[in-house]
């Protein structure tokens, strides 16, 4: 399968697909931090998002996609969407117009991977605030649930893809990354993994994760025919 990861310099995605055989490239407009510049396209990912699209990695190499991509795994950025940032929308009763014009700019860089032309799509984000309106989450995942011992509830945008499956169920002995209020208000198992970099430490995706989408969305490249379901 020909697959992009948009907004992924980790590329822990791009790299458990690679491991399964997929020709996958993450693309963010950062450099990666992986290893693997050969596989990672720096730039708007809005650019290659439809496929049908020449683009080269970080190494210099040149690619073509010919058609559209045959799977879309989007990270786009949560700051101004989720529900933990709600409360910075409003100042006193009045609402922050500037942070609210980022929120509906920030929507519709998601809705731009949602309305992607590829059949099979897949965006991660967290539990978003009401007030943007996005489409209906399709499933929430837990770190623990794939041999992770946090908590960070994060949604899945899913079209034509199954839920993920738990794969490796663990006991939750932390919150990942929480907010600092959050912080504040437990005690010290649920503070759990807070962070001077918090916002980066947050964003990236648990290894366990990535491995099941992998697994789950493309699977083993030999064990695959062209017309196999897939899911």
């Amino acid at each position: 399968m020909k697959v992009l990861v948009a907004c992924e310099e980790s590329q822990a995605v791009t790299k458990e697909l690679r491991r399964l055989g997929h020709e996958a490239y993450s693309c963010d407009i950062i450099p990666c931090s992986g290893g693997h510049p050969e596989w990672h396209i720096m730039g708007d990912a809005l650019a290659v998002v439809n496929g049908k699209c020449k683009f080269a990695t970080m190494d210099g190499i040149q690619h073509e996609i010919a058609e559209t991509w045959d799977l879309l795994i989007a990270h786009p950025p949560c700051t101004y969407l989720s529900n933990a940032g709600a409360r910075h929308l409003w100042k006193g009763g009045v609402l922050n117009q500037e942070r609210y014009d980022k929120g509906l700019e920030a929507k519709a860089f998601f809705m731009a991977f949602y309305n992607a032309d590829c059949e099979r799509i897949a965006i991660e984000n967290p539990i978003p605030s009401k007030v943007y309106g996005l489409p209906p989450v399709t499933q929430y995942v837990q770190p623990y649930e794939h041999g992770h011992e946090y908590t960070k509830r994060t949604g899945l945008w899913l079209k034509n893809l199954q839920p993920l499956k738990p794969t490796c169920v663990v006991k939750p002995i932390a919150t990942w990354c929480p907010s600092s209020s959050y912080s504040h208000k437990h005690g010290e198992q649920r503070r759990g993994m807070f962070t001077t970099d918090r916002a980066k430490n947050r964003s990236k995706t648990f290894p366990g994760i990535a491995k099941a989408m992998a697994e789950q969305w493309a699977g083993m490249l030999e064990n695959r025919r062209d017309d196999d379901d897939p899911t």
